[in-house]
């Protein structure tokens, strides 16, 4: 029997959660029809595939009945609205080169617990700077644009007036170009809708500077959250990212829902979502292709100084049915984890094509930990490593230096970074080129408490291997199972891991 659950309610929208049986990822093992009722009348019909399904242009405060063709049904009643407010009555046209102050009016006019309406046509605009207890909803068929002047884009400098970090670049406080939507300080926030943000990363020159600054600040996101409490995201594509798409940072109780999140392979650092130093995270039902990795969960870094003023946890973290198609890693967690990354839950996911499936990575001069993370039911079809810890990356200016890749102890202090009690099971691991697991710990702090079980994978047909993670002195793999320096694995089985048996091969498809 099928299990209906919201996953998010707006006052126009709403994400439901679709599970026959309680394992499904992304994709449901078969179409499921579906009807939707308003006062016992059909107001709507369709067919869906995905677990999570989205349904946009429903009326605010009204309850709804959603039945599928099995018989099973759910309830809900969306949000209020307190008025709606469409940008095109404040001046805004699609033939205007910038809508910006058009849509900033019709941002002011909207009430405590009102929607600011983008309709259907493509918007270029500026940034815009949203406010606590609205609602921004891009309707089917709408597209904001960012603008690429950037002499019309704003900078966000390095810090706030009391000090804390604003602008940031790699993990650390930095001047940078304010996103198409930007949230500082907001509360009580949805961002919702069938419609389209785009950040004309290939429009204008925001890829051919990958690591540099202009004006002196670096590349926007798409999508900035900044201290931000109680919001959510459901429904949208985000794409063409000038650099990392969705970027929270010192956020609290965030949910991501039912996006999709596209940019080109060659993209440079076009991350999809990178939740910072934030507390209480969903990713649930997202779509990634990217450029760079899918999701990084990051707790920025330490700076050269030692100085750690800026740094905090990401802990509470899900991550579930999701589905990461290309990309440098799936699930990536550091290499800025200074902060510490904890209590990360990663279920229900399909990874396609990804270099690495969930990617660990650190270097000395880190500090924190990343530990309690858990990883279960996944399938994973052409991934270059599958699972990686490595504790050598070579970030950096001094990455390659002799004090970060040593395998030579060095004292402990607190620079020195952990990685423990990471928990895998229920792996699918289809076509691997190089290695199933691969983990590098410090000699001064070895990699310990990595519980492995029901691992089923299979080798690709490649005939050359490469080093399975980034780091010197790594020897070059080929269709290996577990790789291991300074770290402690527990195998639940007999063996390593279970070749996938010609049913699984059938069965646990992408």
């Amino acid at each position: 029997m099928m299990t209906i659950t919201a996953s998010a309610i707006t006052a126009r929208t709403v994400a439901l959660c679709l599970n026959p049986d309680g394992k499904s990822r992304f994709f449901l093992s078969k179409a499921c029809a579906w009807t939707l009722y308003r006062n016992g009348e059909i107001v709507r019909s369709g067919e869906t595939d995905r677990v999570i399904t989205f349904l946009d242009c429903l009326e605010p405060s009204t309850r709804y009945v959603f039945k599928t063709e099995e018989g099973e049904q759910f309830a809900f009643t969306t949000a209020d609205c307190a008025g709606r407010v469409d940008i095109s009555d404040f001046g805004a046209r699609p033939d205007a080169a910038n809508n910006a102050l058009a849509i900033a009016a019709a941002l002011a006019a909207v009430p405590v617990g009102g929607t600011l309406a983008i309709p259907k046509g493509c918007w270029h605009t500026g940034p815009l700077f949203l406010k606590s207890d609205m609602t921004l909803h891009l309707e089917p068929g709408a597209t904001l644009k960012f603008i690429t002047d950037r002499d019309q884009i704003p900078i966000l400098p390095p810090h706030l007036s009391d000090g804390k970090m604003l602008g940031s670049w790699e993990g650390l406080p930095d001047a940078s170009y304010a996103s198409i939507i930007t949230a500082i300080g907001c509360a009580n926030l949805d961002i919702t809708g069938s419609g389209t943000l785009d950040g004309s990363g290939a429009e204008g020159d925001w890829w051919s500077w990958p690591k540099e600054s202009r004006n002196g600040a670096r590349r926007a996101r798409t999508l900035f959250l900044h201290q931000c409490e109680s919001v959510t995201v459901s429904g949208i594509t985000v794409q063409n990212s000038p650099s990392w798409t969705i970027h929270p940072l010192y956020c609290r109780d965030i949910e991501f829902v039912g996006l999709a999140v596209k940019n080109p392979p060659n993209s440079p650092n076009t991350d999809g979502l990178d939740p910072e130093c934030c507390d209480g995270v969903l990713l649930e039902g997202i779509h990634f292709t990217v450029g760079d990795d899918c999701i990084a969960i990051k707790a920025c870094k330490r700076a050269d100084d030692g100085s750690a003023d800026h740094l905090k946890p990401c802990e509470n973290i899900t991550v579930r049915h999701c589905y990461m198609e290309r990309g440098h890693g799936a699930v990536v967690i550091g290499s800025e984890m200074s902060g510490s990354v904890r209590h990360v839950t990663i279920e229900h996911c399909e990874f396609l094509g990804t270099d690495r499936g969930l990617r660990l990575k650190t270097r000395r001069g880190r500090g924190g930990e990343i530990a309690h993370v858990r990883c279960h039911n996944i399938v994973m079809r052409g991934v270059h490593s599958a699972i990686v810890a490595n504790c050598f990356y070579f970030c950096d200016h001094d990455g390659r230096s002799e004090w970060v890749q040593s395998r030579q102890p060095f004292p402990i202090d607190a620079s020195t970074p952990s990685i423990h009690d990471i928990d895998i099971s229920d792996l699918f691991i289809h076509d691997v080129r190089v290695a199933i697991g691969a983990f590098y710990g410090l000699p001064e702090m070895p990699i310990r408490a990595i519980s492995i079980k029901n691992v089923h994978a299979s080798f690709d047909d490649s005939l050359e291997g490469d080093v399975p993670v980034m780091a010197l002195h790594v020897p070059v793999c080929h269709h290996v199972g577990f790789t291991t320096e300074f770290a402690e694995l527990h195998f639940h089985d007999e063996h390593e891991y279970f070749p996938l048996s010609s049913e699984q091969e059938q069965a646990e498809t992408c």
